[in-house]
């Protein structure tokens, strides 16, 4: 087995761990592997470990991926910043977008996705710890864009995404992770199509899962030293 191969399996297994300390169901939580600055082999080699999942943050690098890998059955997750500009290559490629946090961009990707490709799938990021530096939305004004795209018929809201703040605190991370699971159960309450927590990346992934995340976002755990 290949080193890859090697670090991919010994992640699936800390994630089936946690499952199970948490009292999750098994295999109720997903791997989205962050795949950017990484090349398209290296990628295949990941696809043909068993990993499906991957995220992108960088349009251009991502395009030249997604045509190079189209005989792969990968789902692609669009998780880096959206500048209007972008929008249109978003929605014509990705499965789902994780990094939605205003209704202008939310209201783009349904302007412009194919109706060829069917509804595409979006996170809501939640700017959960409320830091200037970060994006996403506050939480105070979750429910009204979460109501906003619901009506938008080419998308289909499937969850949140959050980062929380770099800390050395776990009291202040775990109170990060439990708001945004409050948030999702709220939302899921009043949208069933709400199934999906994205957060948690290698060094905090078991406290993320405890705290109820559905997936999380894992990079050079996986593929080693990013390739710049």
């Amino acid at each position: 087995m290949t080193e890859l191969n090697n670090r991919f399996h010994t992640i699936i297994d800390n994630i089936r761990v946690a499952e199970n300390q948490a009292g999750m169901i098994p295999n109720s939580v997903q791997l989205l592997a962050v795949s950017k600055t990484q090349p398209a082999e290296v990628i295949r080699q990941a696809a043909e470990a068993g990993q499906r999942y991957f995220g992108e943050n960088y349009l251009q690098e991502a395009l030249i991926k997604i045509n190079s890998l189209k005989d792969l059955k990968i789902e692609w997750h669009f998780i880096g910043p959206i500048q209007s500009n972008k929008t249109k290559d978003i929605a014509a490629n990705f499965d789902w977008v994780q990094t939605v946090d205003r209704l202008k961009i939310a209201q783009r990707l349904d302007n412009q996705r194919p109706s060829s490709r069917g509804k595409l799938n979006i996170c809501i990021q939640v700017n959960i710890d409320n830091e200037s530096s970060k994006s996403g939305i506050a939480a105070t004004e979750l429910f009204e864009l979460a109501k906003q795209i619901s009506q938008l018929n080419n998308l289909q809201l499937r969850g949140l995404m959050i980062i929380p703040t770099h800390t050395d605190d776990p009291l202040q991370q775990q109170r990060s992770f439990h708001l945004a699971h409050m948030l999702f159960k709220q939302l899921a309450e009043i949208y069933p199509s709400i199934d999906t927590l994205s957060m948690g990346m290698s060094g905090d992934m078991a406290m993320a899962i405890a705290e109820g995340s559905t997936m999380v976002r894992i990079g050079t755990a996986i593929f080693g030293i990013r390739h710049t």
